[in-house]
Parts: C-alpha cells; structure tokens; sequence
C-alpha cells in the first residue's frame, strides 16, 4: 500500500486544510493535516496481524484510520503499489487512445489567410495566398464520403465537425457543402452533429451563422490579439488597415446566435494589453453570452542550432517573439495549419522539465486577470491529453490528406492516411508513430503526466527534433493548481 504517484497537493492560505487532488483519477477532497500525515506514513505501517517486510511489528492502523484509508483508496490517492499506478496510466492513455464515444474531424478549408499578421508566415505575406493550398468541392465530396465510413466503422455516439484553416471562411462554398452534407451523413444513421470553428471573425457575419445553424452550428473561437491598438498592430490586413472594430461589430452581430469564444496570442510585445482587452470585453452587451475568454503564448522562430561543438545556450526572444511553440527552422509555418494552433514548449538547450517562466507566469497572470472580470476560462490544470492522443479525432487537409494534429498539415512526411487513396508506406510509418505516441513516458513519476500527457507534440517535433521529447510547463501547472484549490475551497 502505497500514496499514488498522482497525488497533489496544496495547503489553503488561512486555513489548515490542505488540497488534495489525484490528477489520475480527478478526485479532489480537503482534508485536515492529519489526513497528509497518515498519507506521508503508510508505507511501512500494517493492519492488525500484517507484519512488515522486515517482519518487525509496526503500529497497526486504528480503526479511525482504516476507515480514512476506505476512503483514501477509493477515491485513488492509496494504491496497491506505484506499480500498479502506471499500470492504471498505461490502461487510461489506452482508453483515450481507442475512445468510440465520439468521432471528431477538423477540416481544413483552406491555408489561404486574409490577415497579415506579422508573426506568422502565413497570411497575405507575399504570394503565400497564391500558392496555398484551398479545397476544392470535389475534395469535399470526398471529405463526406469519409465521414460517412468513418461513421459506419467507429459507431460513435456523437459526431464533431471543426472547420480550420488558414482562415476557413474563406472557402464559403466548401464551409456549406461540408455541413450540410455531413449533417445528412449523420441524421440517417442517428448520429448528433456539432460543428464549430476557428476563425478571425472578420467574415464571421449573420449571414454565415444562419446558414450554418441549421446543421449543427454551435460556435466559433476568434482570436483578438490584445485592446484595439495592439491587435490593429499584431493582426491587420495587407494595406495595414486594422481588423479590431470590424471583429467586435460581427462578435455582437451574432453573439445571440451562438456561442463565441475568446482566444489571443500574447508574446513580449503586446502581453501587457490583454488586461486592456479585458476592461473593453467586459463593458460590451455581449460580454456575458461569451462562452470561455483563453490567451496563449504566440509562436516564433526557434534560435537556430549551435556548433556542435559549442556548449547550447538557451535562445533568447527573437523580435520581440517568445520562441517557445516555434515555427520550423525552414520556415515553414508548423506544416501549414494555422501557427496558433500548438501548445508552449521547451528549447533543444532545455532539458524536458525546464520551462520558460516569462510564460508560465504571463499565462497564470492573464488567467487571473480573466476570472477578476467575470469570464469563463480554462483552469490550468486540466490540459489534455489532446486529440493527438486519440485515434478517432482527424484532421483533414485542404488536399484530403489525413493528420493526426492540424500543427503537422502539410507536412507529407507526417500524413497518416488520405480520405479517398490507399495508405502508402510513408503513410503507414506515420500513422504507426502515432500511435504510439508517448513523450510522457519520459517524465518519470510527475503527477501531472495524466492532464498534461507530456505537453504538446508539435511544439517538441519542431523545437526538440522528437515527437517524443516532453514539452515540459510544470511551472505554470503548479501556479494553475494553487488558484484551483483556492477556488475549490471557496465553493466548499
């Protein structure tokens, strides 16, 4: 009998209670000291007629105690034997690896962009728009075609559709087909469809929402990089034209009609204008239909490789860019998808548990600054496993090929299929790694590995060379779990 490897936990400011959550099991409890010391002494310690190992007689537990145990074990925070808590790791990522209960795929429409957003290469940079690659209707067809075998395959209970891009309302005929489409596919076999979106908003008009909710149109994310002068700066248009006062006019056009959800991309340029945002949203009429208010690190450049015979150096910010969930070094924007899709990692100079603080604080800071105004955000602590873990969530490129995660699109070599070709042996190699995905195996005995699962695999293929190289933000988890337990102590 052992404390399970997943046990957290944090004293209450002002109280002598202490926090305890098992990130395994999701089982949160507060609990007096007494209740830690017996968790911190049960190794070694016997029930009436046990011996120890060594075969001395320790104190048995008294019958207070045992009854504490009952409960402690229960709820997973006592375990056979940390053995048998990584047995019980491996059984979990294998439920969310094989999970039926519901089929998600992500389509991307296009990888074209209407906003010039200097951080990314995407976008009207260029003759990127030029080249980039849009769905064509009969890739579309295709794409419906898929889901309905993937429908009749898995036999879900439910089914997601998320559009993506590049910016997806630019492809409105392929946004239209695709849902009314699909919403048929799955109508006849009794299947409940969602579908939302990761958009700029700029095109986000009434008119789209009422042509889409019919078939399942809950909502959209759109991303606002800051107060008006910051993200006018950070997210314009080629012409430099600013985006900010169009996005909000549409945002209150069809807040009433569905739900919408914040995101921002914050780097050392603009992070200090987010509580600025903040104050705008909270004065606006459509402020409390806002469905979750979230901010994340931008993505930059990673430093470029040193000597190998020179000692490597952490890199320092480039631009004024966090170099964190980077871009690849041969610049293409994370295979295609929209940069702002991955999650913060390390550097190659880091070791897997070593992690920027001016991020892990700034994304603690604007979780604060969030929850102080009134808005829903995510907690901090319960952060994945994502869909890459899952072997029933797809993304589809604008081509039709297949992706395990929208941050590999474009990239051939990380294609794991195609919707309507034979699987080739590159295809096959890649699908296989997939699934077997793990960078958490690395991460010892962390407590966090279950809501963390290692961090984000995008950011350790491009920043650290290996999908399976831990993307380590322990930092900000724990600085997460101290407000968790304050605000569970609250609600008590």
């Amino acid at each position: 009998m052992q404390a399970s490897i997943f046990n957290v936990r944090v004293p209450l400011r002002d109280q002598a209670d202490v926090f305890l959550m098992n990130t395994l099991t999701d089982a949160q409890i507060i609990v007096p000291p007494e209740v830690v010391s017996l968790l911190d002494s049960i190794e070694g310690r016997t029930q009436p007629g046990q011996a120890t190992a060594g075969h001395a007689i320790a104190r048995p537990f008294d019958d207070e105690e045992r009854e504490a145990l009952a409960t402690l074990t229960e709820l997973g925070f006592v375990v056979d034997s940390h053995d048998a808590d990584r047995r019980a790791l491996d059984a979990y990522f294998d439920t969310i690896r094989h999970d039926t209960s519901q089929l998600r795929l992500t389509v991307l429409t296009t990888l074209q962009c209407n906003f010039a957003c200097g951080y990314c290469f995407q976008g009207d940079h260029g003759d990127h728009n030029r080249h980039a690659h849009k769905m064509s209707l009969e890739t579309a067809a295709e794409v419906v075609a898929h889901a309905e075998r993937q429908l009749d395959t898995v036999r879900p209970e439910r089914l997601s559709l998320m559009f993506f891009g590049g910016e997806p309302l630019l492809n409105l005929p392929v946004v239209y087909y695709l849902a009314e489409h699909v919403h048929a596919a799955a109508a006849a076999r009794g299947v409940p469809l969602t579908i939302s979106m990761v958009t700029n908003g700029l095109l986000l008009t009434p008119e789209v929402v009422d042509r889409l909710l019919p078939y399942g149109f809950t909502g959209a994310k759109i991303t606002l990089d800051g107060d008006k002068a910051a993200h006018d700066r950070k997210r314009p248009l080629r012409g430099g034209q600013g985006t900010f006062d169009k996005i909000i006019a549409n945002v209150r056009a069809v807040a009433d009609k569905c739900s919408i959800s914040i995101g921002g991309n914050f780097d050392a340029d603009n992070a200090d204008s987010y509580p600025a945002l903040l104050d705008f949203l909270a004065g606006q009429d459509f402020a409390p239909k806002l469905a979750k208010v979230n901010f994340k690190p931008v993505m930059g450049s990673a430093a470029p490789a040193p000597a190998a015979a020179v000692p490597a150096a952490k890199p320092s910010r480039i631009n004024g860019i966090i170099p964190l969930t980077a871009v690849a070094t041969s610049g293409a924007p994370l295979g295609g998808a929209c940069m702002t899709i991955a999650g913060a990692g390390g550097t190659k100079a880091s070791s897997p548990c070593d992690s920027c603080h001016f991020v892990d604080e700034t994304m603690g800071f604007l979780r604060e600054e969030t929850k102080k105004r009134g808005f829903p955000t995510i907690d901090g602590v319960h952060m994945g496993p994502c869909e890459i873990h899952r072997k029933h969530a797809q993304t589809i490129g604008p081509d039709g090929a297949l992706y395990a995660c929208p941050g590999f699109t474009g990239e051939s070599t990380f294609a794991t299929g195609h919707i309507s070709a034979a699987q080739t042996p590159v295809q096959a190699k890649a699908a296989a790694t997939f699934d077997r995905i793990g960078a958490w195996r690395q991460c010892g005995d962390c407590s966090f590995i279950p809501v963390c699962a290692g961090g984000c695999s995008v950011a350790s293929h491009t920043e650290l060379g290996d999908l399976d190289t831990p993307a380590c933000h322990r930092h900000s988890l724990e600085s997460a779990l101290v407000s968790y337990a304050a605000e569970a102590a609250a609600a008590s």
